[in-house]
């Protein structure tokens, strides 16, 4: 960790915990920072609060009060999730105090260079493999950002024989003034937490400041599928490095079943550990990293030969009797179920979907239901997810939640058939969130094993 000074003596306002909110207060502390703590949750309901008064970090919890800026703050530090029409950023940025997320005080310390993934769909999983494949290669990928895993914390204790391998979204990059990667990644770009933002237009251009300090010396890995990633690509210092599977570029593309890297064959694409056109789209990705970085492509077709998915992710669970189980509870919109169904046969898929939506139909769904051997419906949304089946000919049955849905889908299924949870929908109808809904799909394959 690099020990900076520019810290010392100034005072720090932490905006919101959680995980990163914990990280920076006790880094910046740590660099001799006067910090104080603001979170809205009462300090006798906050752990976290509790833990860093008895560090002897100040906190002041239970609301936001506007004249705490009234100190000489220095700078603001701020949970990616609170947004910029909050009282207390506004006024901040009124007063013309900077207003940071943890990602930029992770730059600022880290001895390791920095890998980032940002993107709207498959960052996760993306970052996943690029970690796996550079410690694979002996470069030790440190996994880091919006995946879990605070980078402030993570940098904290990382060295230059490592790499931080970073993922970031689009709230934690709007918060960002000198945090420069050598190495970028944006998977791709489709409309989405436009509430956030306002707009796509400011989506896309928050996602884009991952980019904003790099130079010609460094690489910036785009999606040439999409048109707005070869128009943003002129719109960089960054040398680009593009991968496809549309096309031959002058990166990581996929030909005649072939994943190849400017006009060397790496693998073959049936040989990713986890299906799904989305998932080549990833590996690709991993590929353009893995080459910039000087690894063997038996090191990346091993790695990603043997990758199992992220959970929750498209990720196998496990087979039973024949048939084969896929936990994509992750899959909260239409886009990610397309993408999910993508990598199946249909005709041997008992599709689990519904859940909670924002009233939408589920026309844009249907061709790619279409030939399913049955579903398995549930949630808020399920008048509506049925119409969709109906719509695509495909015989469906109701489940109370997503154990039931489990059972029901194993007795639908025959040997060579594919269980596969990928809602179409968010999970707060029955479950506080995605992960809560795949780890009870889990447990129950468990119990159907046993």
């Amino acid at each position: 960790m690099k020990r900076i000074d520019q810290f010392k003596n100034k005072k720090v306002l932490v905006l919101g915990l959680a995980k990163s909110g914990e990280s920076a207060a006790r880094l910046l502390d740590k660099l001799g920072a006067i910090v104080t703590v603001n979170d809205s949750k009462p300090f006798e309901e906050n752990p976290a609060a509790q833990g860093l008064l008895e560090e002897g970090i100040k906190v002041v919890t239970g609301g936001h009060p506007l004249e705490l800026l009234d100190e000489d703050f220095a700078l603001m530090v701020k949970n990616p999730g609170i947004p910029y029409s909050n009282p207390m950023i506004k006024k901040a940025l009124e007063k013309g105090m900077p207003v940071w997320t943890e990602v930029e005080l992770a730059y600022l310390i880290s001895e390791a260079p920095i890998v980032g993934i940002t993107g709207s769909n498959g960052k996760t999983t993306t970052t996943t493999m690029i970690g796996q494949v550079l410690t694979a290669a002996g470069q030790n990928g440190l996994l880091s950002g919006n995946i879990g895993y605070p980078a402030s914390h993570v940098a904290q204790t990382a060295t230059d024989k490592d790499t931080l391998v970073m993922e970031l979204s689009s709230f934690q990059l709007m918060g960002i003034e000198s945090f420069h990667p050598e190495i970028a990644v944006i998977t791709n770009l489709m409309p989405t937490h436009i509430d956030y933002h306002g707009s796509f237009e400011a989506y896309v251009a928050a996602k884009w400041n991952i980019q904003k300090n790099m130079t010609a010396a460094d690489y910036l890995v785009l999606n040439f599928n999409q048109d707005l990633a070869k128009e943003l690509a002129e719109k960089t210092q960054a040398s680009v490095v593009p991968f496809s599977t549309l096309e031959k570029v002058d990166g990581a593309y996929l030909e005649n079943g072939l994943l190849y890297f400017r006009g060397e064959a790496v693998m073959a694409a049936d040989e990713i550990g986890v299906p799904g056109s989305h998932n080549v789209e990833n590996a690709l990705a991993t590929i353009a990293v893995a080459k910039i970085r000087g690894v063997d492509n038996e090191t990346i077709k091993e790695t990603l030969s043997a990758f199992g998915g992220v959970k929750h992710r498209l990720q196998y669970a496990d087979e039973i009797n024949g048939v084969k189980f896929y936990n994509d509870s992750k899959s909260t919109n239409i886009l990610a179920t397309q993408k999910a169904l993508s990598g199946f046969d249909n005709s041997k898929v008992i599709l689990i979907a519904g859940g909670l939506d924002r009233g939408n139909e589920f026309d844009e769904l249907v061709p790619d239901i279409k030939g399913l051997k049955k579903m398995v419906i549930l949630g808020q949304s399920a008048e509506r997810v049925k119409r969709a089946a109906d719509k695509a000919g495909v015989e469906y049955v109701d489940a109370t939640d997503i154990a039931d849905a489990t059972r029901k889908a194993y007795h639908l299924a025959g040997t060579g058939d594919i269980v596969l949870l990928s809602p179409a929908n968010a999970s707060w109808d029955m479950y506080p969130n995605f992960e809560v809904r795949g780890d009870l799909f889990l447990k129950t394959v468990a119990e159907l094993k046993g």
